[in-house]
């Protein structure tokens, strides 16, 4: 399982600033990515009319879900895996410049390879 200086660090080499949304248990943190800005028409939209895009890349993650017995099980996802998750999944925070989004790891739908 990765530590927190693992997760900060792994951050910190994509290029973004030090998150210090740190998640617990099975929650991730993942930044969205930018919705598009033009149609595949080649149509500019206005900020009113973009959707919040589904995929982002994640940026740190918990220590993992305990089990009935007291187990800890590791997540699936890392930090720097592109994802697709729920459209209405997580809770938005700003730290700094960055939003970001706190969700369950049960709200991630794939990771993109």
């Amino acid at each position: 399982m990765p530590s927190r200086q693992a997760c900060e660090a792994a951050a910190s080499k994509a290029g973004k600033a030090k998150s210090t949304l740190i998640p617990l248990g099975d929650r991730v943190v993942v930044e969205r990515e930018e919705s598009e800005q033009k149609t595949s028409g080649g149509i500019l939209l206005p900020d009113s009319a973009k959707d919040k895009p589904a995929r982002g890349v994640v940026v740190s993650v918990g220590e993992g879900k305990l089990d009935d017995k007291g187990n800890r099980h590791p997540l699936q996802v890392k930090p720097g895996d592109r994802v697709v998750f729920t459209s209405y999944a997580g809770e938005a925070f700003q730290v700094g410049d960055q939003e970001l989004l706190l969700m369950r790891e049960d709200d991630i739908l794939a990771v993109l390879g």
